[in-house]
C-alpha cells in the first residue's frame, strides 16, 4: 500500500502520523509527503472507485463555488484486486463548536449560490450590450448532478429532472424502499409508502424550489472548524432542495443553535417547512435502515405514518 502510495504521490516522503481513523464506511490515515501532510481514505469494497469519484466530484463542486472550506482533492488511485484509495488535503480539525453560526452562514450561502448566478444571469440578459458568454459559472437549472454520489456506501442516481418532487420521490424514497423490499421484504413498509406516495406532492403546495447545490450528508461527523473557521467534508453533493440539507443535521445531535440561527436569518423557512422536514428525516432513517439494519425500521415506518397524519 506505502509503495502504492509514494508511486502515485512521487514522493520520498511517506510518514504516517496520528492514529489511524475510521467511519463506517472507510479506514483513512494521515500522511506527511514531500509536498506537504494529505489524508488518505481506504476503502475494499468493489464500488469504492465510484464512492470516490462522487465524492471527488462533490467535493470540487463545493470548492468552485468559493462558499465553504472542504479539503482539496488530490488523487483517486485503484487498488490491485478490488477497492480504491481517496487522496486529499489534510486538515486539522476540532469538533464545530465557536464557528457554528459561521457555518450556518456559509452553508445558507452555498444554498443561495446557484438562485444567485440565475438572478445574475437574468440581468445581464436584460443589458444592452450583454454578451460575454462563458465568462463567469452557469446557473444549473435542473435537479440532480453530473455524477452518481454514494450516501454511505450506498450508489444515487442522480439523472437530471426538471421536477424536484419526481427526482427526490423516484431517486432517493424509491431507491432507498426498494433496497428494503430487496432484503426485508417489509409488508408494512410497503403499504405505507403505496399510501404515502401519492401525498408526497401535496407538502409542496406554492413551494417555488430552486436548485441548490448541497453537501448531501451534512451530519455533524462530517463538519470541523479549525482556527480560521468551519470545515465540511464526506460529501454526496448534488442539486436539490435547500431544505433536504437540513433534516439529518437536526436527527443526531451535534449541530449547535447558532448554526440553525444563523442558516434561517438568510434563508426563512417556508410554509410547510415542519412537515417536509419530516419526509426529509424519512430518507435519512431509510437510508440508516438499509446500512445498519433493522433498529431503523421502527423510525422509518413511524415517520411514515406521522406524514399520514
Amino acid at each position: 500500500m506505502e509503495q502504492l502510495l509514494r508511486a502515485e504521490l512521487r514522493t520520498a516522503t511517506l510518514r504516517a502520523f496520528g492514529s489511524p481513523g475510521g467511519g463506517c464506511i472507510s479506514e483513512g490515515r494521515a500522511y506527511d509527503t514531500d509536498t506537504g501532510p494529505v489524508f488518505v481514505k481506504v476503502n475494499h469494497r468493489t464500488q469504492a472507485q465510484q464512492m470516490f469519484a462522487g465524492e471527488m466530484a462533490s467535493l470540487e463542486a463545493l470548492r468552485s463555488t468559493g462558499v465553504v472550506r472542504v479539503p482539496r482533492p488530490i488523487k483517486l488511485i485503484t487498488l490491485p484486486g478490488s477497492g480504491a484509495v481517496f487522496v486529499m488535503e489534510y486538515l486539522k480539525m476540532r469538533s464545530l463548536s465557536s464557528h457554528a453560526s459561521k457555518l450556518g452562514e456559509q452553508m445558507a450561502d452555498l444554498h443561495l449560490y446557484n438562485q444567485k448566478l440565475r438572478d445574475k444571469s437574468r440581468e445581464q440578459e436584460n443589458t444592452v450590450g450583454w454578451g460575454a458568454e462563458g465568462a463567469e459559472p452557469q446557473h444549473v437549472t435542473k435537479f440532480g448532478f453530473h455524477t452518481v454520489t454514494c450516501c454511505g456506501f450506498i450508489p444515487q442516481v442522480n439523472e437530471w429532472q426538471d421536477n424536484w418532487v419526481t427526482f427526490f420521490t423516484r431517486h432517493r424514497l424509491q431507491a432507498q424502499l426498494d433496497l428494503i423490499e430487496k432484503d426485508y421484504a417489509d409488508r408494512e413498509a410497503r403499504e405505507l409508502w403505496s399510501q404515502l406516495q401519492v401525498k408526497i406532492p401535496n407538502l409542496f403546495c406554492g413551494t417555488e424550489i430552486v436548485p441548490a447545490l448541497l453537501h448531501g450528508d451534512l451530519w455533524s461527523g462530517n463538519v470541523g472548524e479549525d482556527d480560521s473557521g468551519p470545515i465540511v467534508y464526506d460529501p454526496a453533493s448534488f442539486y436539490g432542495h435547500s431544505e433536504f440539507e437540513l433534516a439529518i443535521a437536526l436527527m443526531f445531535g451535534g449541530f449547535p443553535r447558532p448554526f440553525f440561527t444563523a442558516y434561517h436569518r438568510k434563508v426563512p423557512k417556508a410554509p410547510g417547512f415542519d412537515k417536509r422536514l419530516l419526509l426529509y428525516q424519512l430518507f435519512n432513517y431509510l437510508n440508516h435502515w438499509n446500512h445498519f439494519g433493522r433498529e431503523y425500521r421502527s423510525p422509518s415506518l413511524g415517520t411514515m405514518r406521522k406524514l399520514l397524519k
